[in-house]
């Protein structure tokens, strides 16, 4: 058979030009509209958060740390002020606080892939992760090793409140997400460990059996092969405990 260079040509060509253009599709996905990393469909479930991004280690959530339900801590002149009165967390006397709720630019750097940590950190005072709708939690102290005795009755109806200069936050169950936008069984948000955080329920019953870290693993709807998650319960040490099961990320405000 005679020999075609004109075909034989068009061929290689041909294979050339699709084998490159399978290459750069391969490269170009998975992404988010940014060009970022793979983001993990569980993270859509932070309704509250300005941007998420991926870098393909570290999944960065921005949040402006404000509540999405009304308070007593909102300035009067905003929409979502409302007026509370009785009692708060564990049936205590509600006595507000003289601060008021102030808008930040929260950025929660958590790992993509947490893991085990070898060294459990301790949670600092301050932010230990993000919230749903994207105010963050907070661990059990008050202040340097002080348990949150005289500030249970400070929390609003939703049992939140700010600090001195205006950061809203979760030292426990945060009850807007629980009773109004989820359930006592749902995903609440992450530490900044990555580990998720839920509510204090399971299939309809108060959660038990919880490690040292407040925390075990098993399946969960959103992740059905298992994971290690948190869990809020109304007892200390509410949302966290010996420190973070995982290494944790950083959270700048």
């Amino acid at each position: 058979m005679k020999f075609n260079k004109k075909y034989s040509y068009l061929a290689i060509l041909s294979f050339f030009i699709f084998t490159n253009c399978s290459e750069n599709e391969d490269a170009a996905t998975p992404s988010d509209p940014n060009g970022n990393s793979e983001i993990p469909a569980v993270y859509s479930k932070i309704y509250g958060a300005s941007s998420i991004t991926s870098d393909g280690t570290y999944v960065t959530i921005k949040t402006s740390g404000t509540p999405d339900h009304k308070s007593v801590y909102y300035p009067t002149s905003s929409a979502l002020y409302e007026s509370f009165s009785g009692t708060t967390f564990e049936g205590i006397t509600f006595n507000k606080n003289p601060n008021t709720i102030a808008t930040f630019d929260y950025s929660f750097k958590i790992p993509l892939n947490p893991t085990l940590a070898t060294n459990h950190a301790a949670t600092p005072l301050g932010a230990i992760g993000v919230s749903l709708n994207g105010v963050p939690f907070f661990n059990q102290y008050a202040g340097p090793n002080q348990p949150l005795t005289d500030e249970f009755q400070s929390f609003d109806k939703y049992w939140g409140h700010p600090t001195g200069n205006g950061t809203f936050h979760y030292h426990i169950e945060p009850l807007y997400l629980t009773t109004v936008t989820a359930t006592k069984s749902s995903l609440l948000g992450f530490l900044l460990d990555g580990f998720p955080v839920y509510g204090p329920e399971e299939n309809g019953s108060e959660v038990t059996g919880l490690d040292q870290f407040h925390g075990h693993a098993h399946a969960t709807d959103d992740y059905p092969d298992g994971i290690y998650h948190y869990h809020v319960t109304n007892s200390a040490p509410y949302i966290n405990g010996n420190g973070y099961y995982g290494t944790p990320g950083t959270v700048t405000q």
